[in-house]
C-alpha cells in the first residue's frame, strides 16, 4: 500500500531523496494537511502565495484568464501535483491561476519560511526547485519564439496549446469564436470551419462559448 512518503517522493521537488533523507527533512518542518471537497478552492488567482501546496491525491482544476477576462482556460490535472512553486518568490508573489478540487483531494502545505530555512539547505531539494523554475521559463520562452504563423487550423491549435500548463489531460477553453478570431487575426467563419472539422475528427467537442478537449495530446 502506498504511503505518504511514497507519494511525496513522486513529487518533482522530492525526487532523488532517499526515504531516510525525506524522514529527516520532515522531522524539522511543520506539515499542514487538509481535505478539500469537489469545487472547493485551494488557492485563488491574485492572492498572496506564502506557502507551497501539494495535492496528494484526487484531481485539481486549474482556471486561468487574462486580465481582459475575454476567455478562460480550465485544466484538470491529476495528483500528485505541486501548485505554482514559481509564485513563492520574485517580483509577483501572487497566484496566476485559481486552483480548486475537481474531485475530493488531500492537500499538504509547507510555509515559505520553512522552505527557505530548512528545505533549501538540502542540495537535492534546492536543485529540484531550480530545475522546475528554469524549465518553466525555458518552456515559455520557446512558446514565445515558436509561435505558429501557418494556416487557420495551425494558428487555432497553436493558440490552444500555448495556453495550457501541461501538455496532457482534459482541457476546457471558454471563448467565443469571434474573440478567438480576433486574437489569431482570422474571421469567425474560418475559425468555426476549423473547429467543426476538429469536432468531426473527434478531437474536440463544441459547446456554447466553449471548446472541450478530452485529451490535449490528440490536438
Amino acid at each position: 500500500m502506498e504511503t505518504m512518503y511514497d507519494t511525496l517522493l513522486q513529487l518533482p521537488l522530492f525526487q532523488g531523496l532517499s526515504r531516510n533523507e525525506l524522514t529527516t527533512i520532515l522531522g524539522k518542518i511543520k506539515l499542514h494537511f487538509y481535505k478539500k471537497k469537489a469545487e472547493e478552492i485551494i488557492a485563488e488567482k491574485d492572492t498572496p502565495c506564502d506557502e507551497l501546496h501539494f495535492a496528494l491525491d484526487g484531481e485539481i482544476m486549474v482556471s486561468t484568464s487574462p486580465s481582459s477576462m475575454q476567455y478562460t482556460v480550465h485544466e484538470i490535472l491529476p495528483a500528485p501535483l505541486l501548485i505554482e512553486p514559481q509564485a513563492l518568490f520574485g517580483m509577483r508573489t501572487t497566484y496566476a491561476s485559481t486552483y480548486s478540487a475537481h474531485t475530493k483531494a488531500h492537500i499538504m502545505s509547507i510555509g515559505k519560511e520553512e522552505v527557505l530555512n530548512v528545505l533549501f539547505k538540502n542540495d537535492i531539494f534546492r536543485l529540484n526547485y531550480i530545475n522546475i523554475i528554469t524549465n518553466r521559463a525555458q518552456t515559455y520562452y520557446s512558446r514565445f519564439w515558436d509561435a505558429n504563423c501557418g494556416d487557420t487550423e495551425e494558428r487555432v491549435k497553436d493558440f490552444i496549446l500555448s495556453h495550457m500548463e501541461r501538455p496532457y489531460g482534459e482541457k476546457i477553453l471558454k471563448i467565443k469564436m469571434e474573440v478567438l478570431g480576433l486574437i489569431i487575426n482570422e474571421t469567425r467563419f474560418n475559425v468555426s470551419k476549423v473547429l467543426n472539422s476538429l469536432q468531426e475528427k473527434g478531437i474536440i467537442q463544441l459547446r456554447r462559448g466553449e471548446i472541450h478537449i478530452p485529451e490535449i495530446k490528440l490536438l
